[in-house]
Order: structure tokens, then sequence, then C-alpha cells
């Protein structure tokens, strides 16, 4: 292992259960020390991928490679590698303190003292028998391990979902507090997108088993804006940038467009062109690309368009245009 290689290397992998394929030849790289967003809906392909990574499965054709080695049945690889996940599996008359106890027999870089700390911070008792934790107290079990094991590579496949939000953001603070001083190569699996999405310096998004985004946070931040105004105009200039559409709204006279592929250029047409331009979070951008919807007659009419503006501020702001139009 050197610091020049990149942690998780994979080309044309396919996995496929049967007739089922869990993953169809996927490439990517996930570079050192970084944290990286595994994004997708369920049934994406996340866990079997991640799963593969860490020895879990072989795959069915292509290449998987961590730390430069194929992880399955290698050691040297697999004593790197923490995967934490949400149904976390423990003997019945374990309780945390026998969890903590033993993890330094299976992490070189345990650190006792930052568990201790955590089990403070998540009030956890440690003399509980595991099976009669909350969920929340399970979760917060292995979110310990996966942050005080600092093991080089660790894996976190939504073990956090059973925390409130107050442990939920303990523990994304002391994720980035510790990744500063200690850095390492995390990978979230999470549907809490925007929750995560500060925390986020590279994302890959899995749909139907494919990669369909693959880029640094900040380029996919800043390249899906909103657009409001007149439908002709906003038509206009969306064709003329050749911009993709990703949603689409109309009232009256005025259209809103989420478009994808925006640059300097794009931003600064629009202003002279005298359309509303706004940001797109990226929990929006990836729900847009993955063709879901927000759900539901009380979110669609809140559900977000574009930087926080909702279907009723679109119809409050068309109707003053109309009446300074009159």
């Amino acid at each position: 292992m050197t610091d020049t290689t990149p942690v998780i290397e994979v080309r044309d992998l396919t996995k496929r259960f049967g007739s089922m394929a869990a993953l169809e030849q996927i490439s990517l790289t996930i570079p050192t020390d970084s944290i990286t967003g595994l994004l997708g809906r369920n049934g994406a392909g996340k866990t079997t991928l991640m799963h593969v990574l860490t020895g879990q499965d072989f795959p069915t054709s292509g290449d998987a490679r961590v730390f430069g080695q194929t992880p399955a049945e290698n050691a040297a690889v697999l004593q790197h590698i923490a995967f934490i996940k949400e149904s976390q599996k423990y003997p019945d008359d374990f309780k945390p303190k026998h969890v903590f106890r033993t993890a330094p027999w299976f992490f070189e870089n345990w650190d006792a003292d930052f568990a201790a700390q955590l089990v403070d911070d998540f009030r956890l008792p440690l003399n509980r028998r595991i099976k009669k934790l909350s969920r929340g107290q399970l979760s917060a079990v292995g979110v310990i391990v996966g942050l005080a094991s600092r093991a080089p590579l660790t894996f976190f496949d939504e073990p956090y979902l059973g925390l409130d939000a107050v442990a939920r953001q303990i523990f994304y603070d002391r994720l980035l507090a510790d990744y500063a001083e200690f850095p390492r190569t995390i990978v979230l699996s999470t549907h809490l997108i925007d929750e995560v999405a500060n925390l986020l310096e590279h994302v890959v998004v899995i749909d139907q088993g494919r990669i369909i985004l693959d880029a640094p946070a900040d380029e996919l931040r800043g390249r899906a804006a909103g657009i409001v105004g007149a439908q002709a105009d906003v038509d206009a200039f969306a064709t003329r940038h050749r911009l993709e559409v990703l949603q689409r709204e109309e009232l009256g006279g005025t259209a809103s467009v989420l478009v994808d592929g925006i640059d300097e250029v794009v931003r600064l047409d629009a202003l002279n062109s005298g359309l509303q331009l706004t940001p797109v979070s990226l929990q929006q951008l990836i729900v847009r690309r993955t063709g879901g919807t927000l759900g539901g007659a009380d979110a669609t009419a809140a559900a977000p368009l574009e930087g926080g503006a909702t279907r009723a501020g679109f119809r409050a702001r068309t109707r003053s245009r109309e009446g300074a139009s009159r």
C-alpha cells in the first residue's frame, strides 16, 4: 500500500444473483483520505458493492481492488477495513462493554479513550445486554466502533438510522473532527443526503445497479440550478445552453425548471437575460437524477423546487409578476 494508490478501484464490475444483476459493469475510483457518499435508492446496489469491497462477496465478473489487492479471502486487506451496518449482529449475552473490550483484537488503531468519550456523548449504557438495547442505543454501538476503530478504510452502511436527530448530529460532528485529526478513507451510505451533504468530498450515486453520478461534491453542488422566468424565455435559455431539464413546473405564463449543466458562463447569461437563478441542494439533484419524487400531497405542496423555494412560493412569485405586468 502506498499513498499514491487509490484505496478503492473498481473496473467493469458485475454482480449477479441468478438472473438478476445487482451491479452492471460499474467502474469507479475512491481516493485515499476522503469522505465519499455512496448514495442511491433502496435496492440500487449500494450494499452489494460494499459487500464485494469488504470481501463478503465475489464479483461475477470484472475487478475490485482495495489497497491495490483483491479483498476476498485476503487478511492483509481485510484487517484494514471496518464495515459498520445497521443490522450488526452480536452474541446474545454480549453487552456494549464486551464489544469495546474485544474491538482491539480486530482494529489495530483502536482508541479506547475516544470510545469512552463517545460512550458518554451517546449516553450509552455499557452494562445492558445488547438484545435489551433500544434501536438508537444499538446504532450508537456500531457508530462508536466505526469511529474509534480509526480503520484506514471505514464503511458506514446506514448504522445511524436508529439515532435521533441530536445523536446523528453528534455523530457527524465527531466524525468530521476526528477525520481532520486522523485522515482516513470513509464511505457513507445514507438516505439522509441533506444531513451529510456538507461532510462529503466525493459523491457516487448508484441507480439500478449502474453508476449515474461520480464526481467531487463541490462540482455537483455547483452544476445544478433552478431557473424561473417567462416560459418562452426559460425554454429558449435551456435550449441555447443545451441544459438537461430534470424537473419542470408551470403556472400561468411562468415556468420553473431544475437543470443540470450550469457553469459560470451560463450563470452570467441567466442574470443578463433577466432570469432568476437559484441553487439546488445535493439531495434534490439526486432525487431527480434517480427518478424519485418527494411523495404525498403534503410533500407536493411544500416540496422545495430550487434552493428552498416551494410551490407556494412559486405561485406567489408568479402572481407578483402578473400583477406587475398589469
